[in-house]
């Protein structure tokens, strides 16, 4: 038997019908502060599309900048696309993922690759042919 995800006590369907001002209750203080303040425009616009895919008549991504965005209830189920600086990565949200940061989930930072130096990077590298 699979085991039941709860998220502080409650289970997935008592949240999807909560309301947002019962669901800033559950969150932490920093996503409760960020949330009691309101939305900003483009977070209002983030929600308006959810709703819209919610309700079938939006057939595209979701494509967004708001890294700052939290993960409430109503986008549970649903692949955004965050924007990292250079690309929009896919970010599928999961029941484990409510109260935290959209930009959490998309890293902005890639680990540095190097390959081999190149021709007179060192003393012995400047006698070295190259192919």
């Amino acid at each position: 038997m699979a085991k039941e995800i709860l998220y502080k006590g409650k289970n997935i369907e008592d949240l999807k019908n909560l309301s947002l001002e019962s669901f800033i209750t559950l969150v932490n203080s920093r996503q409760r502060r960020s949330l009691k303040r309101g939305f900003t425009p483009a977070q209002k616009k983030l929600l308006d599309k959810i709703k819209k895919v919610k309700l079938g008549s939006f057939k595209k991504q979701i494509k967004t900048h708001c890294r700052d965005m939290v993960i409430v209830p109503d986008m549970l189920g649903l692949t955004i696309l965050v924007y990292q600086g250079k690309e929009f990565f896919p970010v599928s949200i999961s029941e484990e993922m409510l109260g935290h940061y959209l930009g959490e989930f998309a890293q902005t930072r890639v680990k540095v690759k190097h390959s081999a130096p190149g021709i007179g990077a060192t003393k012995s590298s400047a006698s070295v042919s190259v192919k």
